[in-house]
């Protein structure tokens, strides 16, 4: 459900004016039940001025009356028609000027951490351009030199709900097209299936593969070079047959 305009300020309003449950304002307002119960007992939104939704056309009187007689109802925010498909706006996402220096860390950080997350989710994640991005990962950014990677989360270029969305998103994408991630990818672990119906050379990582390798030179060298058993009765430290028949005499 669309949030009120905001939605803080209405809360703070609806505790000091109604009877609502805190579930209802929550539910309402687009927050926890906890934080609600907070704001009722001075420890949230200390100082912020209360915002009226019902003078502000957010919200009918009557439905603020429904909610007080029956604690199951949800309150429904009032229909305006300005606000339609404002989510549903299309384009790269605005950056304050205060946050646009930063853009060049996150992107490193993404293109680092998740590289299979394509240049227009970065794009849309961040605010950027597919030229930048390229420019960042290929290393042939003016500034390469003096970014670091830094999670665009921290730097409050995204919300973490974002970012997981858009990563969960590109592993579907993945899978759908039957490819596995490699382990600087994901450090995914491929199933039984996937790697019976993948070639050799895939199955076999860079270091099984040289042991393989080594295996395979140290069996070709033993048979190019057959031992030499012509001195058998030596290598096995056996008496020589003129000592066994003194032996016989003796006795």
């Amino acid at each position: 459900m669309t949030k009120p305009l905001m939605a803080k300020a209405t809360a703070v309003w609806l505790v000091d004016n109604t009877t609502l449950s805190f579930k209802q304002i929550a539910d309402f307002c687009g927050m926890h039940e906890l934080e609600v119960q907070g704001i009722a007992d001075g420890d949230v939104a200390q100082g912020v001025k209360g915002f009226d939704p019902i003078a502000n056309s957010q919200l009918e009187a009557s439905e603020i009356e429904k909610g007080q007689k029956d604690p199951a109802y949800r309150l429904k925010l009032k229909f305006n028609a300005a606000a339609v498909g404002e989510e549903k706006r299309r384009g790269p996402r605005y950056t304050p000027l205060s946050k646009r220096q930063d853009r060049p860390a996150a992107i490193l950080w993404l293109v680092k951490f998740h590289p299979e997350l394509a240049d227009a989710q970065i794009g849309k994640l961040v605010g950027t351009t597919k030229p930048t991005i390229a420019a960042i990962r290929e290393r042939t950014h003016w500034n390469s030199q003096n970014i670091s990677p830094i999670d665009p989360v921290a730097l409050g270029l995204c919300r973490q709900s974002e970012l997981d969305a858009a990563v969960q998103k590109a592993a579907k994408k993945k899978a759908a097209e039957g490819s596995v991630m490699s382990d600087d990818e994901r450090r995914k672990l491929v199933s039984t299936e996937q790697s019976l119906g993948m070639p050799t050379e895939s199955r076999t990582s860079s270091g099984f593969g040289d042991l393989a390798n080594f295996a395979a030179a140290s069996r070709e060298e033993e048979e190019k070079a057959p031992q030499d058993f012509s001195n058998a009765e030596s290598f096995f430290n056996l008496p020589d047959a003129d000592e066994d028949e003194d032996e016989d005499d003796h006795k």
